[in-house]
């Protein structure tokens, strides 16, 4: 009766001796993966033209039907955009909007990217559709920010490096190969390696399947050098080194916080 009641308490105690993953939300988030699909964003040229061309085929694409366009005529003094048309409506209604990306991948001239920010509520339903000017990048190339959203560092990173991860029809020898205009802002983006050697994951900010799912795999595909007390002392020395990544990082925004109060 005494070993039941004492078992109860088994998992409790393995608990105690892990690390904490509480983090202090909102003051302390979560790294955010390159892929995040959050609020999009329209892009520009590096020479500040706008890359949308107003064809409607993101309107066209979208299953939650969220997203209206219309197109029109470029001024022949004053052009938009390089093409013969320019969107001069462009609204997302994020009430429907299920960021399955489907309008990014049907762009033919990447002009509309989705960022990482996820964190934004509104008070209203008129809020909720963003314009043509909220989503147009300003004349830096950065996404504008509204007063109900909240933006981080990083969080407009990676918008559209992953969109051409390997060429038409699939072929790896294209694979990690720019096929995209540069954007104001950002120059060109480095694209996402695939399955291919040719990939650069400290610019683009990807890890190895192999690296992230460690735990998950058998004991052949683990490297020798992180199995049994190796890997132990591996471990403790990684987690030993993102502690101290993360409290320079929270000293480090403290002493802005504090200096700009």
């Amino acid at each position: 009766m005494a070993l039941g009641f004492l078992g109860g308490f088994k998992l409790t105690l393995q608990h105690l001796t892990r690390p904490r993953v509480t983090r202090q939300y909102p003051d302390e988030k979560m790294p955010k993966q390159p892929r995040q699909h959050g609020r999009h964003v329209l892009n520009r040229y590096e020479d500040g033209m706008e890359k949308c061309i107003g064809c409607e085929l993101c309107a066209g694409v979208c299953p939650a039907d969220c997203i209206y366009v219309r197109g029109l005529d470029n001024p022949p003094d004053h052009p938009v955009s390089p093409g013969e048309r320019y969107g001069y409506v462009y609204e997302i209604n994020y009430l429907r909007c299920i960021h399955c990306d489907l309008c990014v991948e049907a762009c033919p001239t990447e002009a509309i990217t989705e960022t990482k920010l996820f964190e934004f509520s509104f008070t209203n339903r008129s809020d909720a559709i963003y314009t043509r000017d909220e989503l147009l990048v300003g004349d830096d190339g950065r996404p504008k920010k509204l007063p109900w959203e909240d933006w981080r560092e990083g969080d407009d990173l990676f918008t559209s490096g992953w969109m051409r991860a390997t060429a038409p029809s699939g072929a790896a020898a294209y694979e990690g190969e720019v096929q995209w205009s540069g954007e104001l802002g950002y120059g060109v983006r480095t694209p996402e390696g695939g399955q291919s050697g040719r990939r650069d994951d400290e610019a683009t900010g990807m890890k190895p399947l192999r690296e992230v799912m460690e735990a998950h795999l058998i004991p052949d595909d683990v490297p020798f050098a992180h199995r049994g007390m190796r890997g132990r002392v591996w471990r403790a020395r990684e987690s030993a080194t993102k502690k101290r990544k993360k409290l320079a990082a929270t000293r480090l925004r403290r002493a802005e916080q504090k200096a700009a109060r």
